[in-house]
């Protein structure tokens, strides 16, 4: 397929994201994620999209054009579909 948008090169970006996220000291240290305990907790919703807003509004602020902002809003709104569509 001819992505016009580079979507398939963003994916492959994306996973490598992800993946690192799972192998930081954070994940490393503890048998739960916070995120983890925060949606188990009912409190789900609010931080994804609290999160998805506060990188949001931060890209272009902070370090520039940060791809790793973009990023953060794309996880956090995967784990918000994994949530509500993906159980």
């Amino acid at each position: 397929m001819n992505f016009k948008f580079n979507e398939d090169r963003i994916l492959a970006d994306l996973q490598q994201y992800v993946e690192a996220t799972y192998d930081s000291h954070y994940a490393q240290t503890k048998s739960y994620q916070a995120t983890e305990i925060i949606i188990d907790q009912g409190h789900g919703t609010g931080f994804c999209m609290g999160n998805i807003m506060k990188y949001a509004q931060r890209y272009g602020k902070k370090e520039g054009h940060n791809k790793a902002d973009l990023m953060k809003v794309i996880h956090y709104a995967m784990i918000q579909l994994s949530t509500d569509h993906y159980k």
